[in-house]
This record gives C-alpha cells, structure tokens and sequence, in this order.
C-alpha cells in the first residue's frame, strides 16, 4: 500500500458541525460515523478506520469557518455558472469557532485519536506509531486581527500553515469566486495587513497557503514570501478552466519556487465541463495530475483531497478509497519512486522547507 500524505481536508468542519448536534466529534473520528448511527452523506470522508483502509498517513487539517449562506449558482444550458463571492465574517465569532474546531483537535490528539504535528520528525513519529499525523491549517484568517496577535497564540497551540482567504475577502486579501469558466484573476490582492501576515509567516515558519486566493494575490505573495509557492487543493485551469484553478504561468511560478499544487479531488475542478457529478472518472484525475507534472515536475505535485469539504468522484468514495487513484497512476504509467513523491514526499519536503527543517526520511 502507497502512503498518503494529504495536504488538505475539512474533518474538523465536519466534527465541529456534528457537536453542535450533540455527537461527541472524539468517538466520531476513532470509531468512525457508523459506529454512533450517522448515515448518509454526513458520514463524511475521514475518520481513522477508513484513514487506515486507504493508507492515509496524515495530513492538514482545516480550522474553517464557513459561510452559511453562500447560495451556490446552478450552471446555466452551457455548462457556465457563476458564485457569488460570499459576504465578509466578523471576527470575533470567527475566533470562536476556530477555538472551538483547535479544542476538538487537541482532543482527539490526548485521547490518541491522532497525533498533532508540529515539525517533521512529529510527523516522521506519528508515522513509526501508526498514527495520523495531523498539521493544524487556517484556511480563511477571518478569527485573526491585523495587529497579528492571534497569531502567536494559533502557533503556540500548533497552527502549522494558513492560507490568508478563502473565497471571499477579508483584512488580508481577496478570494476568487466558485465559477466556470472563468480566469483566477478575478480582483485586488493582498492588503498592507496581508503583507504583514506574510512576513510574520515567513517569521514564525508557518506554511503560506494559495488555494483560494486571487491571482493578483498569488503574485503578491510570491513578491514577498522566502518559502517555496504552495497551492494546497487545487488544478490547471488549462484543463478545467474554474477560477480555483491555476494558469500556467501560476504553475511555472510553483516550478521556479520548488514549490508544489495538491490535486483537489472536488469533481467541478476536475472535469473539463466543471459540472457537480460524482459520476467522474479517475482518469480525470489523472489528466490533471499529467498536465501538472509538465508544468510543475514530478516533484512539485501531490494530494490535496479536499475530503470532507467537496464532493468526490465516485470511484473514490472516501479516504478508504485513496488506492484507487494509487492503482490508476500506476497504470498511466508512473513509477515506484513518482507515486511517493505525489503521494507523500513532496508534501514533506515542502512542510521542511517553510519550517525551515532538514525533511524527515
């Protein structure tokens, strides 16, 4: 079995909304869903059973908050849609949310559920252990404040990587809209506080993350930051042109960086019609993973599932699935040492460099 190493999925979105219907999100995660009667679709992705199942070793865990009203557009007779940007949060119930999705992190982390990851010979441990190795995520900084202070507290506690917006704008930049087709270079980029938070980034070791943010922001960051350019879940736009999808000239940037793109499984930036159907292929998958080797080198491309945040393609399923997309790259072609670099290495090589560590072997 490949190992997977998977650079981004919403299981603590997933627990914090199942607390607050009074499931206790520890059991839900070490026994998995089944176990406590959830059925259907919120059963989820992730738990540690199915990690196991598809050889998913660990991976960045989003502290997300969502926006609730975002009213997803219906593609038109041609395939085309367009989203909304979704409206501002406020940040102090941002900061309530986010502390409440880190305790439930640190729970499962004392109950043994998984092992919170903070370098890599934490993750080089978990992995000795048979443990999920997971590396807290800020993906959306709506719970910090401009002066940054939150910050230091988030990092102290194990926050690992951040990307600065999601798809909407906040006090540090601008995120692109969930829309077909359509270019990433949809706004302004980063503020003077988002240049700040990249500074403090590259200061404290802390991983800068691109998904979501628009193309101007994508330079902006590139003019500023000393880490290597990381889009965690995301594609080529020149096989599905979505705006969460990145140019080519994005991905030549990732290549000139030693940078890396995770392939994000959600069906609307893998098939070329960018329509919601889980009835998508694996090899769309692998189309996508081709054109990102071109661009990017083998050692710039891994896994960004998405898990728990997307609808997957159906031969996927879940995390127990992952072998699936192991066995269909194996049979276009790409070797032993190709699959650990897409399915792990790279990912570890990248967390070492912004940490700014000697990767673990």
């Amino acid at each position: 079995m490949q190992p997977v190493f998977d650079g981004h999925n919403d299981v603590l979105l997933r627990l914090w909304n199942h607390a607050a219907k009074g499931i206790d999100p520890v059991a839900e995660f070490i026994d998995g869903p089944t176990a406590l009667g959830i059925k259907g679709a919120e059963r989820g992705h992730i738990d540690r059973a199915r990690a196991r199942a598809g050889g998913l070793i660990g991976g960045l865990c989003a502290i997300y908050i969502s926006s609730g009203d975002l009213d997803f557009a219906a593609p038109d007779e041609s395939g085309r849609y367009a989203t909304p940007l979704a409206a501002p949060l406020e940040r102090r119930p941002s900061l309530d949310v986010a502390l409440e999705m880190m305790a439930i992190a640190l729970r499962i982390d004392r109950a043994g559920g998984w092992s919170i990851c903070r370098g890599s010979t934490d993750i080089a441990a978990a992995a000795s252990a048979g443990s999920f190795a997971a590396v807290l995520h800020m993906e959306g900084c709506e719970p910090l404040d401009a002066d940054l202070s939150a910050l230091e507290t988030f990092h102290a506690a194990g926050l690992r990587s951040l990307g600065p917006v999601w798809s909407r704008p906040n006090i540090f930049g601008h995120g692109v809209p969930f829309a077909y087709p359509m270019s990433p270079d949809t706004g302004p980029g980063l503020t003077d506080a988002g240049r700040r938070l990249v500074a403090a980034c590259n200061r404290l070791g802390i991983l800068i993350d691109l998904a979501h943010i628009t193309e101007k922001g994508f330079w902006d960051v590139a003019g500023l930051t000393d880490q290597p350019l990381v889009v965690s879940h995301s594609n080529a736009h020149a096989v599905t042109p979505a705006a969460r999808n990145l140019t080519d000239r994005q991905l030549d940037a990732l290549r000139e960086s030693n940078g890396l793109v995770g392939l994000n499984f959600a069906v609307a930036m893998l098939r070329p019609d960018g329509r919601e159907d889980a009835d998508t292929p694996i090899s769309d998958m692998i189309r996508h993973i081709d054109h990102l080797v071109d661009r990017v080198g083998i050692d710039g491309v891994a896994i960004g599932s998405d898990f728990d945040g997307a609808t997957v393609p159906a031969g996927i399923g879940d995390a127990a699935g992952l072998q699936k997309l192991v066995e269909g790259l194996r049979n276009a072609g790409y070797g032993r040492e190709d699959l650990a670099k897409i399915c792990r290495d790279n990912w570890l090589r990248v967390l070492a460099s912004a940490w700014r560590e000697a990767a673990a072997a």
